[in-house]
C-alpha cells in the first residue's frame, strides 16, 4: 500500500452538508478552511478503518505468529546485546 487512501488528483465536489451553526460561525471568525479540515480529518478516518480492517483481516495470522515467537523465540534471539 502506498499510504494514500484516496487519489489526491480526483476533482472537487461541491458538497451540502449539516454543521452545528455555532461551529460553523466560530470557524468563520477563526478563518478556518472548512473544506481542507473535513478533507484531513476524512483521510486519517479512513485510514483508521483502513488500519481496523486490515488488522482484523489477519488477526489469525498476528496470533498464530505470535504464539510462534513466544514458544521458540527468534532466530537473532542469543544475538541481542541489549
Amino acid at each position: 500500500m502506498n499510504g494514500l487512501v484516496y487519489d489526491p488528483s480526483a476533482p472537487r465536489k461541491p458538497t451540502n452538508l449539516s454543521v452545528n451553526s455555532d461551529l460553523m460561525r466560530k470557524a468563520k471568525e477563526k478563518e478556518i478552511n472548512v473544506s481542507s479540515v473535513l478533507e484531513k480529518a476524512l483521510v486519517e478516518e479512513l485510514r483508521q478503518r483502513e488500519q481496523a480492517e486490515w488488522k482484523e483481516e489477519n488477526r489469525e495470522s498476528i496470533e498464530s505468529y505470535n504464539k510462534r515467537i513466544q514458544e521458540i523465540g527468534l532466530f537473532s534471539d542469543g544475538m541481542r546485546t541489549f
